[in-house]
């Protein structure tokens, strides 16, 4: 098929250019894998044609390989998109056009089994992806935990990392820097991370931070975060750091990508191929690297031993915390149900579920399209009370942490404002977050607290799926939305 596209191509260029067919202005790079086979050349999305050659023209075709591979040689099996790059100095005539000159590029082979990007057993990307989370997990954890014998302490081990530690240990704050998804992953991570190293952490959205042109110095590690690894604000912010001169560590899913390739150092998520627009499974392997990261800064810190070989130990168990709480896909139907029809929810969370809070609303918003709003309970006097009556579903999430005692008092004040509450607990908490059993309790396992975000936030990622198949939206391409926002 390329060869058939090729062959049109070419004939087509020869009539149109005064050129030699060797010097055809253009550089014909190899084909790569694309994850919609569906789209056909000349599709609107990339404005193509034969007679488009300013910038670069995409040959579109639909046959994908049946993953038996051919010996490492790209033909038509390993991918369906080749790029046709222009100059168009080339284009113009100056006398006698010199010939290109040959241009070598570095071949990339992506590592990738089939039945990551088929939908398998489930409906949708989506689907598929919330439940994959315990093997993400692990994945993302594999290698990198360290368990010893009784007389060996637990430790994390980070390879990208390790010849940077040392500085990032005298930096003078660490800021972490995202958007979106990526943002509240930093968020949930932020309180760990100074517990454990002592070091300043402060949060900026990339666009926020390019547009008041926020300080940034030499003595400062900027944590960059993105699932892709090509998020247009966090790139340009990435550019501002390096000029500043600060150290750049990045936090991505995808080998390769800008952030990898421009950063001093990083971390990859390694939580697999994720097709859906609305990020899951990326956000909780995001949560966790940043929790091993917290580990690793920290490991200098004899006094801190004890609260990180708990967290390590609860680490390895996480996965099967995961699985146990999506066993709760029913119950979030049968509630999706009975918020088919609603056309706002708030969410209410603090401390370390603030970000699970923010995160919940945001899923519910992308996919769901109904307007949803993640407030830090310790606000909810400052405005939001004004918003409570007995028809406006709120969710509160109240696991057993260092905030849960407020958190009881902010659900007795909602209580008494006959508040429709949604209640998220530990197990065996529904009878101190919900006396008299007047509200719908959700239970979740008990992990530990910095870890607890992982946990709380799939629940919501259900509800926000069954929500938006339920509504008859479509799951995995919500409306106006890109997986990876490449503008500004």
């Amino acid at each position: 098929m390329l060869a058939k596209v090729m062959g049109w191509l070419m004939g087509r260029m020869v009539k149109i250019l005064p050129y030699e067919e060797d010097d055809l202005p253009f550089t014909v790079l190899p084909p790569s894998l694309c994850l919609f086979p569906s789209t056909t050349l000349g599709s609107p999305e990339y404005n193509n044609g034969p007679n488009n050659l300013n910038g670069e023209l995409w040959l579109i075709w639909q046959e994908v390989g049946n993953g038996e591979g051919d010996g490492g040689n790209p033909s038509t099996t390993d991918g369906c998109v080749s790029i046709l790059k222009f100059d168009n100095s080339k284009g113009k005539h100056s006398g006698a056009l010199s010939r290109p000159s040959s241009v070598q590029r570095a071949l990339s082979i992506l590592e990738m089994e089939v039945e990551q990007i088929n939908k398998g057993s489930y409906e949708h990307y989506m689907q598929k992806e919330i439940h994959e989370q315990p093997e993400s997990l692990t994945t993302t954890m594999r290698g990198r935990l360290i368990r010893g014998g009784s007389s060996k302490s637990k430790t994390v081990l980070l390879g990208g990392l390790k010849d940077h530690l040392k500085t990032i240990r005298r930096s003078r704050r660490i800021v972490f820097i995202g958007c979106g998804t990526s943002y509240n992953a930093a968020l949930a991570a932020r309180p760990i991370l100074e517990e454990l190293s002592g070091i300043p952490v402060t949060m900026e959205v990339a666009s926020d931070l390019l547009d008041r042109q926020g300080p940034i110095y030499r003595e400062d590690t900027a944590v960059f975060v993105s699932q892709s690894g090509e998020t247009a604000d966090t790139l340009h912010a990435l550019e501002y750091a390096l000029e500043n001169g600060a150290l750049c560590v990045g936090i991505t899913n995808t080998v390769g990508s800008a952030i990898a390739r421009n950063t001093h150092c990083g971390v990859h998520i390694n939580a697999g191929c994720e097709i859906g627009v609305a990020s899951t499974k990326a956000y909780t392997s995001q949560i966790v690297v940043m929790a091993m990261l917290a580990l690793a800064i920290g490991d200098d810190t004899s006094s801190s031993l004890g609260r990180r070989e708990s967290i390590i130990d609860g680490l390895f168990d996480l996965p099967n915390k995961v699985r146990e709480v999506l066993k709760l896909d029913q119950e979030m139907k049968d509630l999706a149900k009975l918020l088919i029809a609603e056309q706002s929810l708030l969410v209410f969370g603090r401390g370390y579920n603030y970000a699970t809070a923010l995160e919940g609303a945001l899923k519910v918003k992308e996919v769901a399209l109904m307007h949803s709003e993640g407030i830090i309970a310790g606000e909810m006097k400052h405005g939001p009370l004004a918003l409570v009556d007995e028809n406006l579903p709120i969710v509160v999430i109240a696991t057993r942490d260092a905030c849960f005692s407020k958190q009881q008092s902010v659900i007795q004040q909602l209580h008494a404002r006959k508040g429709r509450l949604i209640m998220m607990c530990s197990k065996g908490d529904s009878a101190a977050v919900c006396p008299g059993g007047s509200c719908r309790v959700i239970e979740v396992p008990q992990v530990e607290d910095c870890l607890q975000p992982v946990i709380n936030v799939v629940p919501l990622q259900l509800l926000a799926y069954h929500l938006t198949v339920l509504r008859g939206y479509n799951v995995d391409q919500p409306r106006n939305l890109a997986k990876s926002v490449t503008t500004q």
